[in-house]
């Protein structure tokens, strides 16, 4: 159990949070949700006790283990896979290394050997003789090979890093795990694995991610980082974002009747109750929802940016046609005789482990680079805008604030080159008052985003191309784009490793394995099905 008695946070004179009064309980996982810069993090830290609230205390029992996950990925480097994951539960390596050394001693004496009888016992209680095979397991689950189990940290690459510092989180089962950012860098597999563990778990959890399609999955409650506050209510993200929704429409309607709007939160709530039921963590939800009252609805104050998109013409029938394009780069062939066409309508993800081979695809029929063989045409009727994945060109060395920087897209239309109309057109995208006066180039990655999407929305194209678009966005903007490309009635070709952005968007996926392309017809999830299928 984690108590949080009136726990704030000042920076610089700035407060991040204040008064902050929670309860976190064994058997539930909460999901830390926020906007950038909100504390998430931070407040994550204070739990940890690796940094000190301004005010308050955070109470946890001296007998509960806490297992964190770490950011530093070359932390363990002059370690083995094994010790690293073993490290989770600190107090078992420790007692292993000790009993080690003792057995290892040239003058080994009859103290030695009443001590190593101690720990021997102690090495047993916390199922030490267990460990390596536990290991294993964490490691396999994550999709690693057995046979790094020796190999030292350092040889491993940046993804495999991340999976064994998460294997070493959850080792040992602790009584609290705090995860930041646990789906980072995962392929589907890794995450739809760490789901089921993470619902099977007994620990005390705490989350923060922007995968909502995860935080859907394992949350059992989310904790809302909101202007100062921290909040905490019952349901996973989907509950809290829709029900947050409709309270803040209830509240701006001002005449219709109190009766009548607890009935629609009542009938809402039951809806959310009746939801499948997968594990211990669904099974917890469900219990909590039935005992939900209308007061505890969350009512978030929280903006979001507005996202949308509009064709100045509509496509015709020929939108593009890729015949046998083939690209290497540094000596590996990205893509092999690469061909698709795209048809009026479609919407396609493009998905695999290989980010290069999908960006280098976006390059190509965006013109940004040259195949080594094949072509690629676009229909005539065609027009396109392209998000790419590294933005930097546009804002390095770029002394323009954001509305000149803005004035460099604006159409040539008398209305959308005047400053109010893009002052309030950035406004929409959440740059407001002083703000739009801000050089670009010291904007943070997620206003770089907002900006790069204002930039799209005002070319009034029939064809998205998008390489990564929510990388560096919290959940709003996250959610805001999903719902503009939802809604957005010409052709997109994108990709994302955000499984509910894929699966809402998406009518048809392109897999790049091995610079190979395979299309399938279908959402998201058919297609994860599938492979599921194939595996077994």
């Amino acid at each position: 159990m984690i108590t949080v008695n009136n726990v704030s946070m000042n920076f610089s004179g700035q407060t991040l949070f204040k008064d902050v009064e929670l309860k976190f309980v064994p058997g539930n996982c909460y999901g830390i949700i926020g906007a950038n810069g909100a504390g998430k993090s931070t407040f994550l830290r204070i739990l940890s006790g690796d940094l000190e609230p301004t005010t308050g205390e955070v109470i946890i029992p001296k007998e509960e283990r806490m297992s964190i996950l770490k950011q530093d990925h070359f932390q363990y480097d002059a370690y083995t896979v094994l010790d690293t994951v073993m490290m989770g539960n600190q107090r078992l390596y420790d007692v292993m290394k000790e009993k080690d050394a003792l057995y290892e001693k040239e003058d080994f004496t009859d103290e030695d050997g009443v001590k190593a009888s101690e720990l021997e016992a102690e090495f047993a209680e916390m199922g030490g003789w267990e460990a390596e095979s536990d290991v294993s397991r964490l490691i396999q689950g994550l999709g690693l090979s057995n046979d790094i189990l020796y190999s030292e940290m350092s040889s491993l690459t940046a993804k495999e890093k991340v999976k064994v510092l998460l294997a070493q989180a959850l080792f040992g089962k602790p009584d609290i795990i705090l995860l930041d950012e646990p789906t980072n860098h995962l392929d589907i597999q890794a995450i739809e694995w760490l789901e089921d563990f993470l619902m099977d778990c007994e620990s005390l959890i705490l989350v923060v991610s922007h995968d909502r399609h995860f935080l859907n999955t394992v949350c059992t409650n989310i904790v809302d980082v909101d202007y100062g506050h921290i909040k905490m209510y019952v349901g996973n993200y989907e509950f809290w974002y829709e029900s947050s929704q409709m309270v803040q429409r209830m509240m701006k309607d001002q005449n219709r009747k109190n009766e009548e709007k607890i009935k629609e939160l009542q009938l809402f709530i039951q809806r959310f109750s009746a939801n499948k039921s997968k594990s211990k963590q669904a099974t917890a939800r469900r219990k909590l929802l039935d005992k939900l009252t209308v007061e505890e609805m969350p009512a978030s104050s929280r903006r979001y940016p507005f996202v949308g998109f509009t064709m100045e013409r509509e496509c015709g029938k020929e939108i593009l046609a890729v015949e046998g394009i083939s690209k290497t780069l540094d000596g590996r062939k990205v893509l092999d005789n690469v061909s698709f066409r795209v048809n009026k309508g479609d919407k396609i993800a493009f998905v695999g482990e290989d980010e290069i081979a999908k960006t280098t695809l976006f390059k190509i029929v965006m013109g940004e680079m040259e195949p080594d063989e094949g072509t690629y045409k676009w229909g005539t009727t065609i027009t396109t805008s392209y998000f790419p994945l590294d933005n930097s060109a546009f804002f390095n060395d770029c002394d323009l604030n954001l509305v000149d920087w803005l004035a460099q897209f604006t159409p040539k239309i008398p209305e959308a080159n005047t400053e109010s109309f893009k002052r309030a057109f950035l406004g929409r995208m959440l740059f407001s008052g002083d703000d739009v006066f801000k050089p670009v180039k010291v904007l943070s990655g997620g206003e770089k985003v907002r900006c790069m999407l204002s930039r799209m929305m005002l070319y009034g194209s029939n064809v998205l191309v998008l390489d990564q678009p929510t990388n560096h966005l919290d959940l709003e903007s996250i959610t805001a784009v999903n719902n503009g490309l939802m809604d957005f009635k010409g052709v997109v070709l994108f990709s994302s490793h955000d499984h509910e952005f894929v699966q809402t968007i998406a009518n048809r996926i392109m897999v790049l394995e091995d610079g190979k392309l395979t299309d399938r017809l279908g959402t998201y999830e058919d297609y994860i099905a599938s492979m599921a299928n194939t595996a077994e």
